[in-house]
């Protein structure tokens, strides 16, 4: 019963994405032809060259505990990685090596934030940002952006929401769920806003870095002298390298909020998984060159899905930069009825879409934006093609 667990748990709204996914897998086994364009996972396979470091490592006999914070090997690859690709110098004892860079920004908003604490977020964000702000008993403040903006917050906007309770800004670049990139001038003049507020802590969310198109290069707010004490810089292996349920994430740090998320870690899950670890030393240390091939594939994915979907009366779409979803507003649907069906919302409509159409989508109330719905394109081109015929149809 509900009334037998704690407030916190009882605040929390489970993963839409993953409540999606759920939900296409029941209809499924029930005999349903789903196609899931819900989840953000590349339908890749892992390249050869990590498997056979990850069957090294068997062989080699890694099987031991790890050390809390990733084993040394790793975190000098992690150091490489950051100055080759971002230009950021990071010492040993600013990286930590978690269960996934979702467990990363857990650790995280646990150590920085205390009750009442204010997180702004730029809408639309990563739909687990606000229930992992509000577990630290921290305080989401979102700030919509728009389309016309192509979803990026705005100096102006910043500055607007902090008040004397701001701890932390917390955004994507490139943006899941709106594949947006924040230019390094843009980045500047956020940073120069913080400059006036030396008690906001930045978590900068880079994880689909290298899915980049080639429109704005990627830059991390850390690179900035004046902000490098100040970010946390979180990237993984799950979206570049098709590593989703391999589950290593990492961040570099200030050393005062490594020290602490390792703390913590420590008395939670401690090391992540040894094979995992050694295969990631791996995919860092060779050339992002090598994963260039997964990111043409999604290039041509996007041209395509943007062309079916601009193609649909009612549809609305940015260009994403980066990163492999559409976000379309949707809005135009709000108020009909269709097949005796009312849509009122981003979330009946993408409701109406399983179940009249089959195809699984996320609600953008879910990403802090209620006129969106967000669509994976890591997906084949068959797939991509079919589901969005089906929803032509269907509307």
């Amino acid at each position: 019963m509900s009334n037998q667990l704690s407030d916190r748990i009882n605040s929390v709204t489970p993963s839409a994405t993953l409540e999606m996914a759920a939900k296409a897998r029941e209809l499924r086994a029930s005999g349903k032809d789903i196609i899931g364009l819900s989840l953000g996972e590349p339908d890749f396979k892992v390249p050869d060259y990590i498997k056979n470091a990850a069957v090294d490592a068997v062989n080699e006999g890694y099987n031991s505990y790890t050390p809390v914070d990733g084993y040394v090997e790793l975190k000098d690859a992690i150091i490489t990685k950051f100055k080759r690709d971002n230009n950021l110098n990071y010492e040993p004892t600013q990286i930590v090596v978690s269960t996934g860079a979702k467990q990363a920004l857990y650790n995280v908003a646990q150590v920085c934030l205390n009750k009442g604490d204010e997180v702004i977020l730029p809408c639309p964000y990563w739909v687990s940002y606000s229930d992992i702000v509000k577990l630290a008993d921290g305080v989401p403040v979102e700030v919509p952006t728009s389309l016309e903006n192509d979803f990026k917050m705005t100096a102006e906007q910043l500055e607007a929401a902090i008040t004397p309770n701001t701890k932390m800004l917390w955004y994507s670049s490139p943006c899941n769920p709106s594949g947006s990139i924040y230019s390094k001038e843009e980045l500047r003049e956020l940073a120069d806003v913080l400059q006036k507020y030396p008690q906001i802590i930045v978590v900068s969310d880079e994880i689909y870095e290298h899915i980049n198109y080639g429109v704005t290069e990627h830059a991390s707010m850390a690179e900035f002298e004046d902000m490098f004490d100040r970010t946390v810089t979180v990237n993984g292996v799950a979206k570049a390298f098709a590593m989703t349920g391999w589950r290593i994430g990492y961040i570099g740090a200030p050393a005062y909020i490594a020290r602490a998320t390792n703390k913590l870690q420590g008395q939670v899950t401690s090391g992540a998984n040894c094979i995992a670890q050694r295969a990631v030393i791996t995919a860092l240390l060779e050339s992002p060159a090598r994963i260039e091939f997964m990111v043409k594939e999604f290039k041509g994915r996007r041209k395509l899905i943007l062309e079916l979907l601009n193609d649909i009366e009612g549809f609305t779409c940015n260009e994403p930069e980066g990163a492999f979803y559409v976000f379309p507003d949707v809005k135009a649907f709000f108020g009909r009825t269709v097949k005796g069906k009312e849509i009122k919302n981003a979330s009946d409509f993408a409701m109406y879409l399983l179940e009249e159409a089959n195809v699984a989508t996320v609600t953008g109330d879910a990403f802090g934006n209620g006129n969106c719905i967000r669509i994976s394109y890591a997906a084949s081109e068959n797939d991509i093609r079919e589901a969005i015929a089906r929803i032509k149809a269907v509307l």
